[in-house]
């Protein structure tokens, strides 16, 4: 059952939402405009708010699924990160893209909805005042990110999922490296 569950976390962590429904809806193959990204954010700016929204929950569930399976049908809190930790591996480096992928904010934040409720209303709010105030996606995504394990520890979560923050966390830092070159420039876009 374990084994089965990791799987298809990575499996259905590696679903493109961004690129099928790009395409099928509005006929747009996102790796071909904006930043080239598959994600929620580049949806939104290359299509509209109706195609963010749509993706971003889309990667949100791959998550948050991802996790209530090991949940309902393990129980165990490591098992619980493995498939957190697949199912955004999955979105970062497709199976289906020759393992290419987003960077896995949206997956991240449905992964943390069922593992930690509690720090998902705090880091949520938190992206939403960094993200209202600055305008950067990426500003709110790396800050938040970095809270998320500190927040962990600070409401005595089980040590898997402060670990798992923490790892979560490094990952998408890495991720957002080169948006962090350019907010440290001047040069990262604003979302208007």
């Amino acid at each position: 059952m374990t084994a089965g569950i990791l799987i298809f976390s990575y499996l259905l962590g590696s679903i493109p939402n961004g690129l099928i429904f790009g395409k099928l809806i509005w006929h747009k193959d996102l790796r071909q405009f904006g930043s080239k990204n598959i994600g929620a954010t580049n949806a939104w700016r290359v299509i509209g708010a109706k195609a963010g929204i749509l993706i971003f929950l889309l990667d949100f569930l791959k998550g948050a699924l991802s996790v209530g399976l090991a949940k309902t049908f393990v129980g165990d809190e490591w098992v619980m990160v493995g498939a957190g930790l697949l199912a955004i591996l999955g979105h970062t480096f497709s199976i289906f893209l020759k393992l290419r992928g987003g960077k896995g904010v949206a997956t991240g934040l449905g992964v943390i909805s069922v593992m930690m409720p509690q720090v998902t209303a705090i880091v949520f709010a938190t992206w939403l005042i960094i993200f209202l105030v600055s305008r950067y996606v990426s500003l709110a995504s790396i800050i938040v990110a970095a809270l998320t394990p500190i927040l962990a520890f600070t409401f005595d979560e089980p040590i898997a999922f402060v670990i798992f923050g923490a790892a979560a966390a490094l990952f998408i830092i890495i991720r957002h490296r080169e948006n962090i070159i350019r907010l440290i420039h001047g040069k990262e876009n604003r979302f208007k």
